[in-house]
């Protein structure tokens, strides 16, 4: 695959993962019915909700922006692995931040080539 193919796929895969948290964040921050019902059901307030939106929006900006994204991944992660422990405490099932964990975890790995060698402890290419 070549590197176009795969940029293009990273940035399909960021996209997509962008959009639906946006939208949840968004939920959160308008304190909709079903926020403000899932904020009651996980023992936070209405007004921590909406911190948790704005911390959820920012994370993603950060993600997304090519000089930040790294950051972003890492705080996205962080949050969605609360998200994965306060559904485990509360008794609710783990699909929807597991699947977004992996989504922006493959979006990252197919975007940044260097994190991939990180990761695996490969020499990285000087130049």
């Amino acid at each position: 695959m070549n590197t176009k193919t795969k940029n293009i796929i990273g940035w399909i895969l960021s996209g997509m993962a962008g959009i639906m948290l946006i939208a949840s964040a968004i939920d959160k921050i308008v304190s909709t019915g079903h926020a403000k019902e899932m904020a009651l059901s996980f023992g936070i307030s209405p007004n921590q909700y909406i911190v948790l939106g704005m911390i959820e929006v920012t994370s993603v900006i950060l993600f997304l922006y090519p000089r930040t994204a790294i950051l972003g991944l890492l705080l996205l992660s962080s949050y969605l692995g609360g998200a994965i422990a306060t559904h485990l405490q509360h008794g609710q099932g783990i699909l929807f931040p597991s699947f977004f964990e992996i989504l922006i975890w493959i979006a990252a790995v197919i975007r940044f080539p260097e994190l991939t060698k990180r990761i695996l402890n490969k020499p990285l290419d000087n130049k």
